[in-house]
């Protein structure tokens, strides 16, 4: 079949040719979705063609509209609304569609042959568990490599996991002051929830050592000489804490002193460090299980850190770098409205942004991609602009194609979370609790009571996964969002569960249906507006996941998949399905739930949601 929206622009460009002569046809045409409020499913714009036509855009658009309607047997109908000519589509069309594409499984997905792409997700940190932040993150990266995937692109998961830096010192110095040799399984904690546990130990017995500090003699005179602003001792103390971290802490001074054991390879200090990072390795990897998520590449910081310098140097002879005095090695970007940046420490050790530059250097070696996704929150959008920047002045070949997945911050109800404190919802106990809302939620359905407990349990952890993840993944990526756990399994919102109840009622008329001739839809012969809602619904739906790509936004798809459920109820509600009047009626209806199924499991899987066969 012809695609709608060529077939329509080729026939709007003969009706312009027909209307107002040969020269016409050049003109540029503006075709788009029409508006719900409107009969018909395209609507062209009529507005540009004014200084063309010499006349109104409402009478150019009748005289297309009319043309349209007799040279082109996909067009039934039109109707003007000013300047805007709504084009209503022949059942005929969305019939054939229906049968010949729609309900073809696999339908919207396109089988590679497009370029490789690397996206990188989740990348914690090894002195904590993962938290709803890293949630939204795994989510957002995941689902945006599965959309890529469907729309052709060959993909390739990452993370860069943080496992060196003082952060980790600190949980590594507090297991072996306060642990008393503990391990996870004899404590009967999960092997991440240990180690973090030991890193807001650290924080505790920090800020018990801060506050004792404040009352000697030594902090009297710093607080005297220091205070300026004439601040009140608390609020002095509170701006002064990483100062004192780092020039008068016993803690801190032995966090330091372990991290530069750590980076001279002293063995004691590197087999702890091992120790515990495959600890936290092992926890993290439960909890990827549990989201259906998993990595083609790990790349780890200890391994990376060092990478850059070499880039750098050649930099340096290109004139994109320039050294200081000092020995520090800056680049500037005033000319594009950014600014100086500091990419060498004067002592020659590596920054972050050293550190991104190999990492992205090392990346294309390893796949050659000449796309990079990043997906990395918006407090980081600055360092990306400058990263990137760098990258095409040095006339790396993958610097075109990079681009930062930016998001917003998730917070609670209850309002933000803070890591050291141990005020952070860990996503295993977020998991849990969400599954234990969907447990809650079937208490009130009597749907499963013939099942199995091992089936029911399989579905409300399906339920449970899909209201946590739907719930997510429908904001989009940039906006900042609050995450409300009771809300996400609310079977008549704007849900998971809600999408996947549309799912079930497709696999249930069918289970109904038993054998029947389906040979019999080809004679079904006029839609009724909710069916015509439907396939035009359908039709969309390989255009949706191309648009969602372009823009790595797969909040799109949940959207998409929320109203094509909302649209498979009301079909449900104004349609009957096996007591419809025809045999041809039954067939063809029975092929649209399985067409709408098919996507729904399609879009949902996008999504890293899993469809259950019963709810």
């Amino acid at each position: 079949m012809k695609a709608l929206p060529e077939l329509l622009e080729t026939g709007v460009r003969d009706a312009l040719r027909h209307l107002y002569g040969p020269d016409a046809s050049e003109q540029e045409i503006t075709l788009q979705s029409t508006r719900k409020e409107f009969e018909g499913e395209f609507t062209v714009v009529t507005f540009p063609l004014t200084r063309l036509a010499k006349k109104k855009p409402e009478v150019i658009a009748e005289e297309i509209g009319a043309r349209l309607k007799e040279t082109l047997e996909e067009v039934k109908d039109f109707n003007v609304i000013k300047g805007f000519l709504n084009l209503v589509i022949a059942d005929r069309y969305w019939m054939d569609f229906l049968l010949q594409s729609g309900v073809r499984e696999g339908f919207g997905h396109v089988a590679g042959g497009k370029d490789k792409v690397v996206v990188e997700f989740a990348s914690p940190n090894t002195n904590k568990p993962l938290h709803l932040g890293h949630i939204r993150n795994i989510l957002l990266g995941w689902s945006t490599s599965k959309l890529l995937e469907a729309t052709g692109h060959d993909v390739v998961r990452v993370q860069i996991i943080n496992n060196r830096g003082i952060a980790i010192c600190k949980s590594m110095l507090a297991w072996q002051r306060y642990g008393n040799g503990a391990v996870p399984e004899k404590a009967g904690v999960k092997a991440d929830h240990f180690v973090g546990d030991y890193y807001i130990k650290f924080e505790q017995h920090f800020q018990e050592e801060y506050k004792a500090w404040q009352k000697s003699d030594e902090a009297a005179a710093i607080l005297e000489e220091k205070n300026k602003k004439d601040l009140s001792p608390a609020d002095f103390w509170k701006g002064y804490k990483n100062t004192y971290f780092n020039e008068n802490s016993d803690l801190g001074r032995a966090a330091k002193e372990m991290l530069l054991r750590w980076e001279d390879g002293e063995p004691e200090t590197v087999a702890l460090w091992n120790r515990m990072n495959d600890w936290v390795y092992e926890g993290f990897d439960e909890t990827y299980e549990r989201l259906g998520v998993s990595f083609d590449k790990n790349y780890y910081e200890s391994e990376t850190y060092l990478l850059g310098k070499d880039m750098i140097d050649a930099g340096l002879d290109k004139g994109v770098f320039y050294r200081k005095e000092d020995g520090s090695v800056f680049v500037d970007l005033t000319d594009a409205k950014l600014d100086q940046k500091a990419i060498l420490r004067a002592d020659g050790t590596s920054l972050y942004i050293t550190q991104d530059l190999g990492t992205a250097r090392l990346r294309y070696d390893d796949f050659g991609a000449k796309r990079m996704v990043y997906t990395v929150g918006d407090e980081q959008n600055y360092h990306f602009q400058v990263l990137f920047e760098i990258l095409k002045r040095l006339e790396e070949p993958y610097a075109d194609g990079l681009f930062h997945l930016s998001y917003g911050m998730v917070d609670l109800p209850t309002g933000r979370m803070k890591s050291r404190e141990g005020t952070v919802v860990d996503a295993d106990d977020l998991m849990d609790e969400v599954i234990q809302e969907a447990y809650q939620s079937s208490l009130e359905r009597e749907s499963t009571s013939e099942l199995s407990d091992t089936e029911r349990r399989e579905i409300i952890q399906k339920i449970g996964m899909a209201a946590l993840k739907f719930q997510i993944i429908k904001v989009g990526p940039q906006k900042r969002m609050i995450f409300d756990p009771k809300e996400s399994v609310d079977l008549q919102g704007q849900t998971g569960p809600y999408v996947q109840n549309a799912y079930v009622r497709t696999r249930a008329v069918w289970r109904k249906a038993g054998q029947r001739d389906l040979s019999q839809a080809a004679g079904y012969t006029q839609l009724e507006p909710a069916e015509r809602e439907l396939i035009s619904l359908l039709y969309a739906y390989p255009g949706l996941l191309n648009d969602a790509a372009a823009n790595y936004d797969p909040s799109m798809v949940a959207m998409y998949c929320y109203e094509l459920a909302k649209n498979l109820h009301k079909f449900w509600h104004d349609v009957s399905i096996l007591g419809a009047d025809t045999e041809a009626a039954v067939a063809f209806r029975l092929y649209l739930c399985q067409a709408v199924g098919n996507v729904l499991k399609s879009g949902m899987g996008i999504l890293g949601i899993e469809m259950p066969e019963r709810m």
